[in-house]
């Protein structure tokens, strides 16, 4: 079965080279018994791709059953797993089949394998070596021919490191292993689950379709999506209920976006708390002024140096520090501009110029040129000339759409 017939049955939205990747690898291994490790973070859909590998298998007949092991309590997820006898612990007042008996012949789906307990582990190992169990507060051992596929958002290996699950059991899981990229891999996607999700939603309560206009698509597609597709659901269904317009700008959508901690804010707000709207100037300017309160930090050391006698640059330096300094620099230090106090310096390799500008004063603090404009035009240049003009790479490194590069380009005539 083609990737897009897959897409097509199961649902599956988008189109990015890392989600084909990973279908075209549950493709393939469903054919087989292999067991299978999906990886990837919370909410990007792990769940689906369990169904896939069971429907496009031999087993697809079979019963199918999805375990979330992180919420099943530790004292009760033997039984569950596993089932138990009459009177094996309190209140256990019948037999019971647990799950690997009951789903023989066909797959388990084992989400958040990672939070098993270690004795759950090494009752796990057992069947898939051998295919046996043993029921709790049994002694007879007892056979089952199931498919285990199992997933995590953690790093097994790393859990292992820590004594915290079993190395043996990550390599009898991962036997191949499947990576689900998160929803900030894939941005050319994230609007259109964003109008698959509106679409589904007007359907189901016979209303008008929630479109976003320019500025609120690039807001959304820039957005990092911590909770990944199950957020941006969320997210679109709050908007679909609670806004009586169709067109949603960006004003109306950042509303709806939580602020992420250790993130760069979408929108820069007034000290009130209100916006006047969305603009990649604005992004540049929050990352500018980060920016040069660090940089500023780092030119203080630079200063420090070349006051000292035993510094190689002190042989252009002047006891002026209100003039501006210029200084011959190897260009193996030159590759990191930020370090180069100098107002018109070039790459000695290349005749490149270099994009700080400073002028050190008498506290020993350099300051930069800040026109906003300026800034932009030589961001943007570092980023073409990194990525040898690619744009699409370009954008990514600016943080960026790869139409809102172009639009910039044009602006300030950069072709």
């Amino acid at each position: 079965m083609d990737i897009q017939s897959v897409k097509q049955r199961f649902g599956i939205i988008g189109h990015s080279t890392l989600l084909n990747t990973a279908l075209e690898t549950a493709v393939k291994v469903a054919p087989t018994d292999m067991n299978v490790l999906i990886q990837g973070e919370s909410g990007v859909g792990k769940e689906s791709f369990s169904k896939i590998i069971h429907h496009l298998s031999g087993r697809k007949h079979a019963p199918f059953i999805a375990v979330n092991c992180g919420a099943i309590p530790e004292g009760t997820i033997d039984s569950e797993l596993f089932g138990h006898e009459k009177g094996a612990f309190t209140g256990a007042t019948d037999k019971r089949k647990g799950y690997f008996e009951s789903v023989n012949g066909g797959t388990i789906f084992l989400d958040e394998v990672g939070e098993l307990p270690l004795g759950t582990q090494a009752r796990l190992l057992r069947i898939l070596e051998n295919g046996e169990f043993i029921k709790v507060g049994s002694s007879q051992t007892q056979k089952t021919d199931v498919r285990v596929v199992a997933a995590t958002n953690r790093n097994l290996l790393e859990r292992a490191q820590q004594g915290k699950f079993r190395e043996d059991l990550y390599y009898r899981l991962a036997t191949v292993p499947i990576r689900v990229p998160k929803l900030s891999e894939r941005p050319q996607d994230i609007y259109l689950l964003f109008r698959k999700f509106s679409q589904d939603f007007a359907e189901t309560r016979h209303s008008q379709k929630i479109e976003l206009n320019v500025d609120a698509q690039e807001l959304l597609c820039n957005y990092p999506w911590p909770g990944n597709i199950r957020q941006l659901k969320n997210v679109t269904e709050q908007i679909c209920v609670l806004e009586s317009n169709t067109m949603i700008d960006a004003y109306t959508l950042q509303k709806y976006l939580p602020v992420i901690d250790n993130q760069l804010p979408m929108l820069l707000g007034k000290n009130d708390g209100s916006y006047d709207g969305l603009s990649e100037r604005d992004i540049f300017y929050k990352v500018l002024v980060d920016l040069r309160r660090d940089v500023n930090d780092l030119k203080k050391v630079v200063f420090g140096l070349l006051e000292n006698d035993n510094s190689p640059l002190t042989q252009n330096h002047t006891n002026d520090h209100t003039s501006v300094q210029t200084y011959n620099v190897h260009p193996v230090v030159a590759e990191n501009p930020i370090l180069i106090p100098s107002t018109n310096l070039k790459n000695q390799d290349n005749d490149e110029h270099l994009y700080v500008d400073a002028v050190a004063t008498s506290n020993g603090v350099f300051e930069d040129n800040l026109s906003l404009e300026a800034k932009e035009i030589e961001l943007i240049r570092r980023a073409l000339d990194r990525n040898q003009g690619k744009r699409k790479k370009a954008a990514d490194d600016l943080g960026i759409s790869e139409r809102t590069l172009y639009r910039k380009i044009k602006q300030y005539e950069l072709d």
